[in-house]
């Protein structure tokens, strides 16, 4: 147990940050998942549509602390490399 009011208050704390920190990469994950699914299937304006919610989904986490802004760009990228893997294979 905390002996000050200060860590009792740090412990507290710690514990609402914890809960949003685990819903953000929750959702993260669970956008990435969509994005995947869309690119799977073959659906390009699909795709394009889940790739943009989840770039607001990074962004977000990214923004809050939950991810360091270097992870949410690498994903960003790589998220979008392979929407561009499916156009490229669309259109060959």
């Amino acid at each position: 147990m905390p002996t000050t009011r200060s860590a009792a208050k740090r412990l507290r704390s710690n514990a609402k940050r914890h809960l949003r920190n685990q819903i953000r990469k929750s959702v993260n994950r669970t956008m990435e998942k969509k994005f995947l699914a869309k690119v799977v299937e073959g659906d390009v304006e699909g795709a394009k549509a889940a790739l943009n919610e989840c770039f607001s989904v990074l962004d977000r986490a990214a923004k809050g602390g939950t991810i360091h802004r270097n992870k949410a760009d690498r994903k960003k990228a790589r998220l979008t490399a392979k929407l561009q893997g499916l156009t490229a294979a669309k259109k060959a």
